[in-house]
């Protein structure tokens, strides 16, 4: 485990070091929020970027998977507002937000996320549980027992296990 919970951690050489070496990174849920602005522009963060580039797997779940788009989407109002608005997030997966659980209650944020999107060409990424979209050298694949579905202002299109995502563009780096 690399601790990664508080700003002294990621901005910690020591820990970016070991990061360097990492094979296996895994973003857990929570705050949307909350992981973006721990790890954005930290040594930490750069280390697990260059670990991922040299092959390492990077993965996150829920709000761990927002992150590591160009946005997150975190709550217009508290508390239990579905309405979303757009926050940096970590960038690696340009003009693209994640909505996790799409299948029980992530649907729910798609039509204010589009209202709200920062530019024209926004790609949601809904995200069924126990599913993913998962990243190789020949592109997006839908993978688990649910289904990711692209949703943009050309309209929405679901992808099953093991279906080639199209139109999801390639992450900045890796």
């Amino acid at each position: 485990e690399l601790p990664a919970t508080r700003r002294s951690h990621v901005m910690s050489e020591a820990n970016a070091e070991r990061a360097r070496s990492g094979r296996f990174f895994y973003l857990v849920g929570g705050d949307p929020g909350l992981v973006p602005k721990t790890l954005s522009g930290s040594p930490l963060w750069d280390a697990i970027v260059e670990a991922w580039g040299d092959g390492a797997a990077l993965a996150g779940s829920s709000a761990g998977a927002m992150a590591l788009c160009e946005w997150t989407l975190v709550r217009e109002r508290m508390p239990g507002d579905h309405r979303r608005r757009y926050a940096a997030a970590l960038g690696l997966v340009p003009g693209v937000a994640v909505l996790p659980h799409f299948e029980t209650f992530g649907h729910r944020w798609a039509e204010s996320a589009l209202d709200a999107a920062p530019r024209e060409e926004v790609v949601l990424l809904g995200v069924s549980e126990r599913t993913g979209a998962v990243w190789t050298p020949e592109g997006w694949r839908a993978e688990g027992p649910g289904a990711v579905t692209l949703i943009s202002p050309g309209g929405r299109r679901t992808f099953e296990a093991g279906s080639a995502i199209e139109g999801l563009p390639a992450p900045i780096a890796g």
